[in-house]
């Protein structure tokens, strides 16, 4: 296991210099995406925050989001994105031993695999400890039998975050256990749920016999848990106001999308232009674009709006002021109990009092959707707004992000009974066997 504490890094415009003058070394838009992520990952920048012996430089997150946009802003290509970077990598390196750290850490900072989150089942969603997918041991291997759902990048993966139930006579939060799966063998099944926004995100995975070495056990047998909640805190971290920056990479890690071998410098976008590619990065901060939005609509003037416009800022600033305050609190040694929540909580406000102004902006053409590419180019076309897209599918999807990664009402009840100290709602969950409880029907 390696040390995660992050220790302050020098100033913030130390960083900015000394990752430009790396860029200015080692950045070629004419090698692979697989070679530039290579040197970018190995180089520490991919996932800077990690540890500097789990392939990061140990910075903070302010220091990371800095680091991000200077890439952006260089005209170079991001990290590569997705799950294992935000997810898989943090958690392995804090609860994985040495061996899984360089087996799996180091494809994901040099995106040679993509990964996905086996968490959420039907009957187990804010009752994620309720889950029945089950993992038997079987000489060296488990066999792991079981449904999954709301699975996003599933149908990208190469590799999985599982958690399943590998001892049923202990109590729920006790028997579970956190594995590193192969996506790409038999037993595996993803299906694509098709969302409102007319794209397929998530997904359902069934597993039927599928296997995992027992070299893959993450932190430990039982104790699948703990490791889970580092995931979900890097989750709700991630996801929150203030987590975002500009240079998420347009081109797919792993091997299944098909972009490794393609030339880095054709997914390099402007990082000052918003990405429609649909997901939780694309509300994090649009108060600029919406400003401009309602300037071109005529429409900035309206006093109400001006005044949500304002209430937008100020939200975002206030995401940001936090994670500085975080970055403050780390720096020496101390941590602000139940940000992570608290930021995940205000992300939801946000992408609500986003869905709500870009649909008064707009007005009556956010009544008119594209739901596949061709039919955008269309709306695009007829409309003469190119925006139209991005805030009819904002406001479509937007009813997601209060739901993944913890809903908002199990985040306030994480504040109430850890940050706060208010008493638990009455339960056995925590003594009762789970072969014991009452099942979902």
């Amino acid at each position: 296991m390696t040390d995660t504490t992050e220790r302050p890094s020098s100033t913030g415009n130390d960083v900015v210099d000394e990752v430009r003058a790396w860029l200015e070394e080692n950045w070629d838009p004419d090698l692979t995406v697989a070679q530039w992520w290579e040197r970018l990952g190995l180089a520490g920048w991919s996932a800077p925050t990690l540890p500097e012996d789990a392939y990061g430089r140990g910075l903070s997150r302010g220091d990371a989001v800095l680091v991000s946009n200077t890439i952006a802003e260089f005209g170079a290509l991001g990290a590569p994105g997705g799950l294992g970077l935000l997810l898989a990598a943090p958690t392995i390196a804090t609860h994985g031993t040495r061996e899984q750290i360089d087996r799996y850490v180091r494809d994901i900072v040099t995106g040679q695999r993509a990964w996905c989150q086996l968490f959420s089942e039907p009957g187990a969603g804010s009752d994620l400890a309720g889950l029945q997918a089950k993992a038997l041991l079987d000489g060296e291997e488990y066999i792991v039998n079981g449904q999954k759902v709301w699975t996003s990048g599933g149908q990208y993966a190469d590799m999985g975050m599982l958690i399943a139930r590998t001892n049923s006579d202990v109590p729920k939060h006790q028997g579970i256990t956190y594995f590193a799966i192969d996506m790409h063998q038999e037993g595996v099944d993803v299906r694509p749920l098709r969302e409102l926004t007319g794209r397929a995100l998530f997904n359902e995975v069934f597993m039927s016999d599928a296997r995992v070495p027992a070299d893959a056990v993450i932190g430990g047998l039982n104790n699948g848990w703990a490791v889970a909640n580092t995931t979900l805190a890097h989750e709700r971290a991630g996801l929150g106001s203030g987590g975002g920056s500009s240079s998420a990479s347009a081109a797919i890690p792993g091997t299944v999308g098909g972009h490794l071998d393609t030339r880095a410098g054709d997914y390099v976008r402007d990082p000052k232009k918003p990405s429609t590619s649909g997901g939780g990065a694309a509300f994090r901060d649009t108060s600029k674009m919406m400003i401009n939005l309602a300037q071109g609509a005529g429409v900035a003037n309206d006093p109400t709006i001006r005044q949500d416009l304002v209430r937008l800022y100020t939200m975002s600033q206030i995401g940001r002021m936090s994670q500085l305050r975080v970055k403050a609190a780390r720096a020496k040694g101390e941590e602000i109990a139940g940000m992570g929540n608290i930021a995940k909580l205000s992300m939801s406000d946000m992408v609500r009092l986003q869905r709500d102004l870009g649909l008064r902006i707009v007005g009556p053409q956010g009544m008119l959707h594209a739901y596949d590419s061709e039919h955008r180019k269309s709306l695009d076309a007829a409309t003469g707004n190119p925006f139209l897209g991005f805030v009819t599918e904002m406001a479509l999807f937007a009813q997601a992000p209060p739901i993944y990664g913890g809903t908002d009402q199990v985040q306030k009840n994480i504040i109430g009974e850890r940050v706060l100290g208010l008493p638990k709602e009455p339960n056995q969950d925590k003594v009762v066997p789970f072969s014991e409880l009452p099942k979902n029907a």
